[in-house]
Formats: C-alpha cells, sequence, structure tokens
C-alpha cells in the first residue's frame, strides 16, 4: 500500500503566530521538530496499518523544513521548491491514500490558526470550485481525486477539520491537535498527545475505505483577489475571464489543468500593488 503525505506547518501543535512558521526564524527552529514529529507519528500509525511505501511532500513555505536524517527511514521526502504539483508534487494514480498533515482552515476563516488560501488575505481572499468555498486541503484533495486516491486524515485546528469533514465527508479521519481561540491564538495539545491522536487515527484511515473527491465537469475556479490590480495581472493568464473587480473565473473539463491554472492565477495576482 502506498501512502502519500503532504505536510504543511500552520495546523501542527503548539504552532500560533506568523513567525513561527518562517523558515529561519529563531522560532521555526523549534517548529520544524514540531512538524517533523507529526508527520513521524502519521507514517508510524500507517506502516502498523500495513502501509509499505510512504512519500512525504514537505508542502510549507520553502518546502525544505522537514529533516531528512531525522524522518522515519520508511520514508522517502520530497523537498525544495520549485515542484509541479506543489504541495501535491509527487502523487499519481499508483497511491492508495493521501494525509493532509499541519493543515489549516481557508482565508476567511474563524477561529482559525493562521487562515490564509495560499497566499496571505492582502492577495487572496476566497477560492471557489463548482461554486464551493475551498482552501488547501478541497484544492489538493480535488488533484488527489483526479488521479483516483482518496484523502484518509486530515490534522489541524478544529475549523481546519470541520470545513474538511464539509467537504470530503464524515469517513475522513480527523486529529484535532490545538482549538483556536483567534487567529494567532490555541489551546494546543502537548506534542505526545497530539503525536498519540495521529498514529491512531492514521492506522484507522487505512483500515477503511475512502471515496475520492471527485469534481464533475465543467468544473468553474473562482479567485478572488485583495484589489482590483492584482485581478488586473492574473487576467493576463489565457481564458481567465473577469467576473468583478476582484474575481476572476477559468473553467476547464481536465481538472489538472484547472489545478495548474490556479498557480498561474495567484503567482501572477501575487503583488502588493
Amino acid at each position: 500500500m502506498k501512502l502519500y503525505i503532504s505536510a504543511d506547518m500552520e495546523g501542527i501543535a503548539g504552532v500560533v503566530s506568523g513567525p513561527e512558521t518562517e523558515p529561519l526564524s529563531p522560532e521555526w527552529a523549534r517548529t520544524r521538530r514540531l512538524m517533523l514529529g507529526e508527520v513521524n507519528a502519521a507514517i508510524e500509525g500507517a506502516l502498523e496499518a500495513g502501509a509499505t511505501e510512504v512519500l512525504v511532500n514537505d508542502a510549507h513555505w520553502s518546502k525544505q523544513n522537514l529533516i531528512l536524517e531525522e524522518l522515519h527511514p520508511a520514508a522517502t521526502l520530497l523537498s525544495g521548491d520549485i515542484k509541479m504539483g506543489a504541495m501535491m508534487a509527487g502523487l499519481d494514480a499508483s497511491f492508495q491514500a493521501v494525509f493532509f498533515i499541519g493543515y489549516h482552515a481557508r482565508a476567511g476563516s474563524s477561529p482559525a490558526i493562521l487562515d490564509h488560501t495560499f497566499y496571505g488575505p492582502e492577495v487572496v481572499q476566497g477560492v471557489w470550485l463548482n461554486g464551493m468555498e475551498v482552501g488547501e486541503a478541497g484544492i489538493n484533495a480535488a488533484l488527489a481525486g483526479y488521479y483516483g486516491v482518496p484523502v484518509a486524515l486530515i490534522s489541524g485546528d478544529q475549523t481546519t477539520c470541520v470545513q474538511a469533514r464539509e467537504l470530503l465527508g464524515d469517513h475522513l479521519e480527523t486529529v484535532v491537535v490545538k482549538e483556536a481561540v483567534s487567529r494567532v491564538a490555541a489551546r494546543s495539545l502537548h506534542p505526545s498527545r497530539a503525536r498519540r491522536l495521529l498514529r491512531e487515527a492514521a492506522r484507522r484511515a487505512l483500515a477503511a475505505p475512502h471515496p475520492p473527491f471527485v469534481l464533475p465537469p465543467p468544473i468553474t475556479l473562482r479567485v478572488r483577489f485583495a484589489r482590483a490590480a492584482q485581478a488586473d495581472r492574473a487576467e493576463y493568464l489565457p481564458a481567465a475571464r473577469r467576473v468583478d473587480p476582484t474575481t476572476l473565473e477559468y473553467r476547464d473539463d481536465d481538472y489538472l489543468q484547472v489545478f495548474r491554472a490556479f498557480y498561474c492565477l495567484i503567482m501572477l495576482g501575487n503583488v502588493q500593488a
């Protein structure tokens, strides 16, 4: 059984502020180890449930957070930027399940630790797929579904887990490792408790069937930027359509093309003008 893990940092127990997630900041030296601990716990539980191969994609910021020599030796690490597929780089139809570890809620959520959708609210204010508002979990789950691979587990704060189950269904294993009380404050479990819960949830997740999240075509993507100037730049993407001063739409029958178009839109629009 092949397992794919996409690992972010904002949803890790003990992480509550922006500086803690920024590579090379003093706080990051600690939080990258917290992230590593939760990823290793998920790997351990998956191996106990029968996983024979695990690919971990470091999906936070510069994608160079996880320490290879301290990662569980049964896993392979995909790290670094830039990589096609971004947070889902390396995924294909040969995998049987996906875990999202350390994920966060979509932009505009509350209470939710460091809510955003790929970029902060000063750039991206909302994303919709076929009329459903989604965050990184939804965008990435749809790519997994494109390959026929189900998301079986997600961890993060309580709002992240609620949003994921609303979108992907009650079959999804969720691990709430902290209770957000604001955007930059939370009640976190001790790392040892969070890791135990993740090991247990990983075992359950791989022991039960999960349907993939598949979007019916035609697939419509909408991205709302914070400023009209950002949408002005993103509109250079061929086939993008302006819906209103800050919102662009893209439509295709192939979700892989939608996923790539999404990244093009947000990278073009990532300016402070």
